[in-house]
């Protein structure tokens, strides 16, 4: 019997001190896990810092309705995401509002949002020139601008590529002089998107076709099917800046061999097979989808090459005090701009003239943003000022209006 007892109570209290071992087990993990969800959730705020430290966030009020009466469009030309209406409108508006604007290029003229405001906004205006390669673009554009120009205005719509800014302008500008503004919004417009037949949508099927300029001879569906392994690599991990590079490349590689990409469909089809499932479900592979139309799309129009040497053209063809201001809307773009910018007003001239100009420098820095509220930090250099050393993102109230000025940036540099 007593051995017995003995047995039974090591049993008891066995029995009875696992569950307080469980409980502190259970309280350790519970703890260890909250403290990792803690730790997850500064990482996340630090990393939102620092992202909204690199940029300058606009105070401008977005106001709907005002930016309809500028631009010339009716409430049924917009719909409930606004996407017919120029971002960042009112921050471009102040950007050219300093001083008299006798001539202005919008190298991107899509349906002349942006233009069609500027034009009202500087009466003193003679010059224009409008800029897309869409014909599309042109036919919407052109009643718009009619609308508000007046006969003192000498205006060209010109369905030419932003590269060739400096060839147009010599062909239609009587003066040698160059012009006080410019602008280059790069986003892809509604009327692109919105349009199955162009391909630029991950959501509708359509042809995989994506070029901006209907005329081109390339499109998506022969770098699929056409272009050597390593270059559809590159451009996805590159352009598209995928980390599903490799396995997408080497499926679309042996689709090639079952018939190949005839539709954006085919393309998606894929997307979705490679794609590691998430939580969420589709966000997974629209993300995915998402980067890969950019990387094609940046191939079949050659972006990147095309907008570095357009940003140099735009810039010699300024007049003294011009501006240039340029949104994008992927960090590929803004790079670009930012890097060429910086490159532009470094200019050759040696360190030693560069320091006799810097008090000048310094003071007209000065002058400027005394007279000008948006700009709040400017880089200065011997041929030129970048008004913007952090680019301006839309307000927070465009951002939750206008689902798609989320991503955009804006940079300006002026030149002496």
């Amino acid at each position: 019997m007593a051995m017995l007892w003995k047995v039974s109570s090591s049993l008891f209290l066995s029995l009875s001190l696992k569950p307080k071992l469980i409980y502190r087990t259970n309280a350790f993990l519970l703890s260890r896990s909250t403290a990792t969800t803690s730790k997850h959730k500064t990482q996340n705020a630090k990393a939102g810092l620092a992202k909204e430290k690199r940029r300058t966030r606009s105070d401008k009020h977005f106001n709907p309705d005002a930016i309809i009466h500028h631009c010339n469009l009716n409430h049924s030309d917009t719909d409930t995401n606004f996407s017919h209406i120029p971002v960042m409108l009112g921050e471009v508006m102040d950007v050219f509002s300093a001083a008299s604007l006798t001539s202005f290029v919008d190298c991107t003229l899509g349906a002349a949002g942006h233009s069609t405001a500027v034009i009202k906004g500087h009466p003193e205006m003679k010059f224009f020139v409008g800029m897309d390669v869409d014909s599309v673009a042109h036919d919407i554009a052109q009643p718009r601008l009619d609308a508000v120009l007046s006969g003192d205005v000498k205006a060209f719509t010109v369905l030419r590529n932003f590269r060739d800014v400096k060839s147009v302008l010599r062909e239609f500008s009587d003066s040698h002089m160059g012009v006080d503004g410019i602008l280059m919004d790069l986003g892809m417009s509604s009327m692109q998107v919105d349009n199955p037949a162009r391909g630029f949508s991950v959501l509708s099927d359509g042809p995989l076709d994506m070029r901006m300029d209907p005329q081109a001879s390339l499109k998506a569906e022969d770098i699929l099917n056409s272009w050597p392994d390593s270059e559809v690599g590159r451009i996805l991990r590159e352009y598209g800046e995928e980390s599903n590079w490799r396995t997408l490349q080497k499926k679309i590689v042996n689709t090639r061999l079952h018939g190949g990409f005839h539709s954006t469909s085919d393309l998606l089809d894929l997307i979705k097979r490679v794609t590691p499932p998430m939580k969420g479900g589709r966000q997974g592979w629209i993300k995915t989808a998402t980067r890969v139309f950019q990387a094609l799309r940046i191939a079949v129009n050659d972006e990147l090459k095309t907008l570095e040497d357009s940003l140099y053209s735009c810039f010699d063809c300024l007049a003294p005090k011009g501006r240039l201001a340029v949104i994008s809307f992927h960090s590929l773009e803004d790079r670009i701009v930012k890097q060429t910018f910086l490159n532009i007003v470094k200019g050759s001239e040696e360190e030693e003239e560069r320091e006799n100009l810097n008090s000048d420098l310094r003071k007209t820095s000065d002058e400027i943003k005394e007279k000008e509220a948006w700009i709040k930090q400017v880089i200065h250099g011997s041929n030129g000022t970048i008004l913007t050393k952090r680019p301006i993102t839309p307000s927070g109230e465009e951002e939750k209006l206008n689902r798609r000025s989320r991503s955009a940036k804006l940079r300006v540099i002026q030149k002496h």
